[in-house]
């Protein structure tokens, strides 16, 4: 039966977001695998959201209205006689003594905050996906036999309303967690000040010449009642935000040594900064200069690190980009080139006629694809509008972002479009001035910080762990700091890394910034190590003047547009050689910046349609990470 049409059923506050039918529940065995085939109870499995609530139900085909459920503070199972009949009132009991009693021949039902973990294996009885619900008071709901399928649509759907981690001990057991608030959000939808919109607006959008001051504020107590629920205590549980990080993400791998779960470290003496220098641009000849007459680079090695020394100058990039951005192979000849820009170009504009070609009486029925619309348009609206490309209305720039992001959707309908992405094509459409070359490029760069914009965020979890571990390599005494202000887990990092310092510097040192990144030199992850060098810059004045966790965010965030590009890249740089010639230097930071340890990143790039690779990327594996039994410490 359809969820759709179940819903129709239902009172207009409750939605079904799963059913499956023909389901089997084991009431006679919790948690054993031996039960015995008499004791099967068929009924059907749902999902239901009931207003603000989420609740996992069983309903027996012979009985619906019977059901137990597990009471709120997760210690017991209530029998619910005849629920809707006559009023009968709930009786507490013992949930083990249940299954005798026969009870269990009713349904259950548990709420989403009672759930500890689900366990999913194949049933050896009838070779059908088995799951097995345990409660947080350490019980469990009877087994369930999914005889027709359907466990990931399952899972999947409890990873929309919930946080699935897998357990370190077992992995077919998911531990079930809150759904994170800061970054299932996008950066966009941060609680920030209110001054002419009827929903939040986070402070990361906020003019930082404009009276930062008293908005900074009310944006740090925004962005901590994301964590607190608004409730600011002295001093804030680790456990109310740890879960975020907790959570394995993939390739992220558990160091073990003599204890499992943590990494031995003792302090590392990483010596004295090499002093180094910027270059000038890569200049228009020096580029051709790299051309053989049928147009194929060479010395691209060498033309990569003049790049990274010292950017391209403007002349330059409208070509450049697209081999940076892996558009263009290295290797191809002028008349390739050519040819697959045309072919481009026509795959292009097919997959905009598809957004284009839909009717009004279409979109009233595709609620997606209008959320997507008007996500894009607000988004367009205002970005970037005080750039002169950008500015004045009926803007032929915003119309260019408008179409190349909703062309994405139809490219990755499964990703849509998500807020911040209107900050990373800007500069493409800037600098190419050609909608299908933009779009491609696009592409390219999403294939990179993908995992950034996912439901989970898998990426943005592992690059915030990278950046804890380098600091504590580099600086522990300021992360100690950090953390004692209940700063440690760098949240205030969040846009730098999501949209790639897009609004930390000026339009066209962001152009100078990327550029170099796209090289890929000198390691990988320099990103990282950009934060780094902005966070050393900015400890002194942190610490000296004790910031706590408000004064800390405020601060962070009115370092926009105030930073020099050349300054930060060139401290960079000198703290990738700082730490390359270090002696016993942790694997941990060995793993998230040598270029030969891992080719997979943190926040890229996924697998394509056909499960290859799509393409390097820039954001690398992450490294070990345990947690300390004491709060808010990180040891790597």
């Amino acid at each position: 039966m359809a969820a759709e049409s179940s819903a129709a059923k239902l009172p207009c506050a409750v939605r079904v977001l799963f059913e499956r039918d023909g389901v089997l529940a084991r009431p006679g065995a919790r948690d054993r695998e031996d039960a015995e085939e008499d004791f099967l109870v068929c009924g059907s499995l749902r999902i239901v959201q009931k207003d603000a609530d989420i609740s996992v139900e069983f309903t027996p085909l012979e009985d619906s209205t019977d059901i137990l459920c597990a009471a709120e503070d997760s210690s017991s199972v209530m029998e619910w006689v005849r629920r809707g009949g006559g009023g009968r009132r709930p009786a507490e009991r013992d949930p083990v003594r249940a299954a005798d009693e026969g009870a269990p021949r009713r349904g259950f039902s548990a709420g989403l905050t009672q759930l500890a973990a689900v366990t999913v294996r194949r049933d050896r009885w009838r070779d059908a996906p088995a799951l097995l619900f345990a409660l947080k008071s350490a019980t469990s709901l009877p087994p369930l036999l999914l005889q027709q399928g359907g466990a990931e649509e399952l899972l999947d759907c409890l990873r929309r309303v919930a946080t699935l981690s897998q357990c370190a001990l077992d992995a077919s057991r998911l531990l079930i967690g809150p759904a994170d608030k800061l970054l299932g959000d996008s950066f966009e939808n941060l609680p920030g000040d209110q001054d002419d919109r009827n929903h939040f607006e986070p402070k990361f959008r906020e003019d930082p010449g404009a009276s930062a001051a008293d908005r900074a504020s009310k944006v740090s107590d925004g962005f901590f009642d994301a964590f607190r629920g608004g409730e600011r205590p002295r001093r804030h549980p680790p456990e109310e935000v740890a879960h975020v990080l907790a959570e394995p993400v993939p390739a992220l791998e558990i160091n073990q040594q003599e204890e499992p779960g943590f990494e031995v470290v003792t302090r590392v003496g990483l010596g004295s900064r090499p002093q180094v220098q910027r270059g000038a641009p890569v200049s228009a000849p020096v580029w051709s200069a790299h051309q053989d007459r049928d147009g194929r680079l060479l010395r691209v090695a060498g033309l990569k690190e003049s790049i990274f020394r010292g950017g391209l100058c403007h002349a330059v990039r409208k070509e450049a980009w697209k081999f940076l951005l892996g558009y263009f192979p290295w290797g191809s000849t002028l008349e390739q080139r050519k040819s697959l820009q045309r072919s481009k170009t026509d795959d292009y504009f097919r997959m905009k006629l598809q957004w284009k070609s839909v009717s009004e009486e279409q979109e009233k029925r595709n609620w997606r694809l209008r959320e997507y619309r008007s996500l894009i348009e607000k988004d367009v609206e205002r970005t970037d509008r005080s750039n002169p490309f950008y500015r004045g209305a009926d803007n032929p720039g915003l119309v260019l972002l408008h179409d190349v992001l909703m062309t994405y959707c139809m490219y990755d309908f499964d990703l849509g479009y998500v807020q911040g992405m209107s900050d990373l094509l800007s500069p493409l459409v800037f600098v190419l001035e050609s909608e299908a070359d933009a779009f491609w490029c696009f592409v390219s760069f999403m294939e990179q910080l993908h995992r950034n914009f996912e439901e989970q965020m898998l990426g943005m979890k592992a690059q915030l762990i990278q950046l804890g571990s380098l600091l504590r390599l580099l600086d522990p005494s300021f992360l100690n700091y950090l953390e004692s202000q209940d700063s440690g887990y760098l949240y205030f990092c969040f846009r730098w890394l999501l949209i790639r310092f897009k609004r930390e510097f000026a339009f066209h040192d962001v152009l100078r910034l990327w550029e170099v990144m796209w090289t890929g030199l000198p390691c990988r992850n320099f990103h990282l190590l950009l934060c780094c060098a902005i966070l050393d810059s900015e400890k002194s004045k942190i610490m000296e003047e004790k910031f706590g966790f408000s004064e800390i965010l405020k601060h962070v965030n009115q370092l926009s547009m105030k930073l020099d590009v050349e300054e930060i890249l060139q401290m960079a740089e000198s703290i990738w050689l700082q730490i390359k010639k270090s002696q016993g230097c942790p694997r941990s930071a060995l793993d998230i910046l040598a270029r030969d340890s891992c080719h997979r990143a943190s926040a890229g790039p996924r697998p394509d349609r056909d499960g290859r690779s799509a393409g390097a990327t820039d954001s690398g594996c992450p490294g070990p990470l345990a947690f300390t039994s004491q709060p808010g410490a990180l040891l790597f």
